[in-house]
């Protein structure tokens, strides 16, 4: 049978459970830490829950370890999260200290790993498919398949379509992208950077590209859509001519006036 004891508060009394039938004397911790007026005694209560109950945060921090996220990083966020649980209890809704601070110890590092363990932004629904997939890989590895099981293997696993399961192990290397001064190669002879890309050319003209599009507007239409037929599009004198109802050399002469034109304009810039 329970008993209940008076907390002091403001306006009417408040009582709480002193204890629960089955609780361990970690939990009888909080209930008294509960139960008690702000003040010193409180404050040592609420150190004392707190030690008693790191094992667990422990034991959960170990649950969600990866060789990307490490134990001791996921402890500090579990400690985090079991401190909120101490201070956040009710014992007041009947029930059992644990039933309230594992799921909340739980939710605080699954939060983490959503929002903090990841080196690139990716969508939340897709983080939830890789945590999926990555569950049933673990499985399928227990079970004897080395490789974590194929696309296929791991679609059935999850019940998830193909085109899912690809792109969610697309996003393991949103976790960890490779650095680009890590070293690659035989004999690991140089950064990564350096076996990456090259200098484009057309990076040359673009100050050109961009003189020439604001003096391009200033021709006619005709004009333009004459130099965009035969330089971007490719087409003959003779195509561009039947596109535009023109004559093949009424053409030419256009595309020699309009280039000359540009030329002097470019140059007055």
């Amino acid at each position: 049978m329970q008993t209940s004891t008076s907390v002091p508060g403001r306006g009417a009394r408040r009582t709480l459970p002193s204890r629960h039938s089955g609780t361990s004397e970690d939990q009888e911790l909080v209930y008294r830490m509960a139960s008690c007026p702000p003040g010193p005694q409180r404050a040592a209560l609420r150190e004392q829950a707190i030690r008693a109950f790191l094992p667990m945060a422990r034991r959960i921090a170990r649950r969600h370890s990866t060789h990307a996220e490490g134990e001791e990083d996921l402890y500090q966020v579990a400690c985090m999260g079991l401190v909120k649980a101490v201070d956040r209890f009710d014992p007041r809704r009947g029930h059992a200290f644990l039933s309230y601070a594992v799921p909340t110890v739980d939710g605080e590092v699954r939060r983490h790993l959503r929002d903090c363990a990841w080196d690139l932004r990716v969508p939340r629904a897709l983080q939830d498919k890789h945590r999926r997939l990555r569950a049933a890989q673990e499985t399928l590895r227990r079970s004897g398949h080395g490789d974590g099981g194929s696309a296929a293997e791991l679609a059935r696993a999850t019940g998830m379509a193909g085109e899912d399961v690809r792109l969610a192990l697309q996003v393991e290397g949103a976790r960890r992208p490779a650095s680009l001064d890590e070293e690659r190669g035989f004999g690991r002879a140089g950064p990564l950077a350096e076996t990456l890309g090259a200098e484009d050319p057309a990076l040359d003209r673009v100050t050109d590209r961009v003189a020439l599009r604001a003096v391009l507007r200033a021709l006619p239409a005709r004009e333009r859509r004459v130099l965009c037929l035969y330089f971007l599009e490719s087409l003959t004198q003779q195509q561009v001519a039947q596109a535009v109802g023109l004559s093949q050399m009424h053409v030419s002469r256009l595309i020699s006036q309009s280039c000359a034109r540009l030329r002097d304009r470019l140059a007055e810039r």
